[in-house]
């Protein structure tokens, strides 16, 4: 979608509730939709919290348009009575369904002995330094109660040196330990196979990943960057545990 100019809209958060779910969508706002992206439809378009204005999702992409079609707004919606980022909270919900496509085995996986307290999806760069720092120290994730499931993210792209060393450590006899080689500098034999690189990297893009470690969390919230293993598991502690 066309960047628009930043609208702060948090203040949209003290006007009336918003309308009944099964409200019809205006036909003021389905033409404006189709006059600013008429190429695509959007996935989803409901009455906003706030009222008078609908939410419409392309994607990752929310903003908001006003019932009669004139104004638009693009920018997170704070409620706030709540405290909450009704926008981030639509994210988290698109990232959780789209993370729903991620099958276990196309994850190479580092799993606690016994059954894990968490798992957490991991977008990783080989050649990225806080990558190779993660995966220095995933026994210890491992020891406290912590499933890492890697999933591909070469930041330099499709078709390049990083993309076909992910490639190499899929194809590899032993995914575990060419990935473990590969983090520790050691070039990967060249591979080929069926393998879901790609479609990871893609993923990844889907879900708004820019740099590496990504981390995705069981209800589709995500953490950038690296946290060693006491602070991860601290963080899964404050956020998961009953």
């Amino acid at each position: 979608m066309p960047r628009k100019p930043f609208v702060a809209v948090f203040l949209l958060a003290l006007w009336l509730p918003c309308a009944g779910a099964a409200e019809a969508v205006p036909e003021a706002v389905s033409k404006m939709l189709a006059a600013i992206i008429p190429d695509q439809t959007p996935d989803e378009i409901r009455a906003a919290p706030a009222g008078g204005f609908y939410e419409v999702s392309y994607g990752m992409e929310t903003f908001y348009i006003s019932a009669d079609g004139r104004y638009l707004l693009q920018g997170d919606l704070l409620d706030l009575k709540t405290q909450v980022n009704l926008t981030e909270q639509k994210r988290t919900e698109q990232r959780r369904v789209l993370m729903r496509s991620v099958k276990p085995e196309d994850a190479i996986v580092f799993a606690p002995a016994g059954k894990p307290k968490y798992t957490v999806y991991v977008f990783t760069d080989i050649d990225c330094g806080y990558c190779r720092q993660l995966h220095k120290e995933i026994k210890r994730y491992n020891e406290l109660g912590i499933e890492i499931r890697y999933l591909a993210y070469p930041r330099t792209g499709i078709d390049t040196p990083s993309y076909y060393k992910a490639v190499s450590v899929w194809c590899a006899e032993d995914r575990k330990a060419a990935l473990t080689d590969a983090k520790a500098g050691r070039q990967p034999p060249e591979r080929n196979c069926d393998n879901p690189v790609e479609a990871e990297y893609s993923l990844g893009s889907k879900l708004g990943v820019s740099g590496t470690p990504t981390l995705v969390f069981s209800d589709g919230s995500v953490l950038p960057g690296y946290l060693n293993p006491k602070q991860l598991a601290q963080y899964l502690d404050a956020q998961f545990s009953d």
